[in-house]
């Protein structure tokens, strides 16, 4: 079955940076766009980054563009989100996703807060 799993969250300082990873498995990867999306406590869930199936092309959110690159190793199944300049309001958990034909999967998700 298809099985996605979050790791990398984590408590950082403000202006600190964090690699969030996301390892795939049950369908084959390579042949698929993924996502990044996060949700904040009392908020909807956020897209943030998406990578096509090959990683030649990237979409931001407005609010991390400059900030936050997604990439994915089809070799290793997993796709990953760099982190930089993190601020307060980065503050969520963060989800990857896999839309295939007949549904959209999600994982566990991974708790990221910046803190002092």
């Amino acid at each position: 079955q298809v099985k996605l799993v979050e790791s990398g969250g984590g408590l950082v300082q403000p202006g600190g940076s964090l690699r969030l990873s996301c390892e795939a498995s049950g369908f084959t990867f390579r042949n698929y766009a993924m996502r990044w999306y996060r949700q904040a406590p009392g908020k909807e869930r956020e897209l943030v980054a998406t990578i096509t199936a090959f990683g030649g092309s990237t979409n931001y959110a407005d609010s991390v563009k400059g900030r936050f690159t997604i990439s994915r190793d089809n070799a290793k199944n997993t796709v990953y989100l760099q982190m930089n300049s993190l601020k307060a309001e980065d503050t969520a958990v963060y989800f990857c996703s896999a839309r295939l034909p007949l549904a959209e999967y999600w994982g566990q998700g991974t708790q990221v807060t910046v803190s002092f």
